[in-house]
């Protein structure tokens, strides 16, 4: 837990009033900020059936609670990239979680869904710094092959926070209401803010670019093919698992009629498939091409998709029938997502955070409409086989357009 990015000098013991060396960054403190913001999204899951009871909402009012938070995980991380680039990554952070702390706070206190709604979107905007930024230092701080390697062995730490978020969430709301998930989020963001003051140093946004030149490198990410294909695919491989996220309670707990107290440990379930392919990524990284395991992995989770639309689309299914499908669909997820998030912040580093931001907006985005499109129709089931499925084959589209262009973009 120790493990430090950049300079091999960590000075353990730092002296009062003095910054840790500029170049070197705890990786746990990285992976608690970049888990922070996908904590407060799958802590409530759990929770969404009973909010929409108390409401009074359907199903597709309680889902926007979920669609909003990962629009504004989208939209910020467009936003906190370039200006983390032209005035560095401790001033942005330290906003974003203060805003998500308060967020937090304004979300107990909800007095109409619709509010809920809105103040999610506020809370995402806070907590998503920690998703541009935690790996945006890695790529400050390595490169190549080695940037690949600390990505996956950070994804092995954050795994660790949408695993146990769901459990979480449903221990609160069992003991002392769903509003209390609220509470301990915004003790979360707080202790982010006094990690990020006491141990993390500047590591990038020097003011050596306007933002003239900070747009026009979005521009260029924008026309690149290269950086598209990553990102896109990247961003089909993985977050289209929103779809299932969105519709667990609604599947386990109307179709499959199971207490929503297990709804958290199968999504759990999930977050170790994920985890098991960050480290068989972090093992073969080095042993195999970085392209061939991206595909590879996402061959695997359409494999699983097709499984599981079977089951589903075949109208006898039960929790087996889609626990296991999604464990090593999102095993596949976990192997894609650091080779393509390598690949995409390598187009163009020297401006690794709008690289980051974007690679991240492009997520949420495909996340957003994945988990709206799990709501179209009366079985939510079918509708994740479907939309995960489509997901897959799309990203090894994408994969495909950049191995069939061999030249540089230009």
């Amino acid at each position: 837990m120790g493990r430090t990015i950049g300079s091999s000098e960590q000075t353990g013991g730092r002296e009062k009033g003095r910054e840790p060396p500029r170049g070197s960054a705890p990786l746990w403190l990285l992976a608690l900020i970049t888990l922070s913001g996908t904590f407060a999204m799958h802590a409530f899951v759990p929770a969404l059936p009973i909010a929409a009871r108390e409401f009074g909402a359907g199903i597709g009012e309680a889902q926007l609670t979920l669609s909003a938070y990962i629009i504004g995980l989208s939209v910020g991380q467009l936003t906190y990239g370039p200006v983390a680039d032209r005035y560095g990554r401790r001033p942005v952070l330290f906003i974003g979680m203060a805003v998500y702390c308060l967020a937090s706070l304004a979300a107990m206190a909800a007095p109409t869904i619709h509010v809920l709604v809105a103040i999610r979107f506020l809370q995402a905007l806070g907590g998503c710094t920690g998703l541009v930024l935690g790996r945006a230092i890695v790529r400050d701080l390595s490169t190549g092959s080695d940037t690949a390697r600390r990505l996956s062995l950070m994804n092995l730490m954050v795994m660790a926070g949408p695993g146990l978020s769901p459990l979480l969430g449903s221990l609160l709301t069992d003991l002392t209401g769903w509003r209390s998930i609220f509470a301990a989020l915004s003790l979360l963001g707080l202790g982010n803010f006094v990690l990020i003051w006491r141990l993390l140093p500047e590591t990038g946004g020097t003011g050596s670019h306007d933002f003239r030149s900070i747009l026009r490198s979005y521009g260029h990410l924008v026309r690149s093919r290269q950086f598209l294909g990553y990102a896109i695919g990247g961003s089909c491989a993985t977050t289209s698992v929103y779809a299932f996220v969105s519709a667990a309670p609604f599947i386990f707990v109307e179709q499959l009629h199971r207490p929503h107290q297990e709804v958290g440990v199968y999504l759990m379930v999930n977050i170790v498939g994920a985890w098991l392919g960050s480290l068989v990524a972090n093992r073969l990284i080095g042993r195999f091409p970085a392209e061939r395991l991206m595909t590879a992995g996402n061959l695997l989770s359409c494999f699983c998709a097709l499984v599981l639309l079977g089951f589903v689309a075949s109208g006898s299914f039960g929790v087996a029938a889609i626990v296991v499908p999604m464990l090593f669909l999102t095993l596949g997820a976990g192997l894609t997502s650091p080779m393509a998030m390598s690949a995409a912040l390598g187009v163009n580093p020297a401006v690794a955070a709008s690289a980051s931001g974007l690679y991240g907006a492009l997520q949420m985005a495909v996340g957003a409409a994945c988990a709206t499109l799990s709501g179209i129709g009366g079985n939510p089931a079918v509708a994740v086989g479907v939309v995960l499925l489509s997901a897959g084959v799309l990203a090894q589209a994408a994969f495909a357009s950049v191995r069939m262009r061999k030249a540089p973009d230009g």
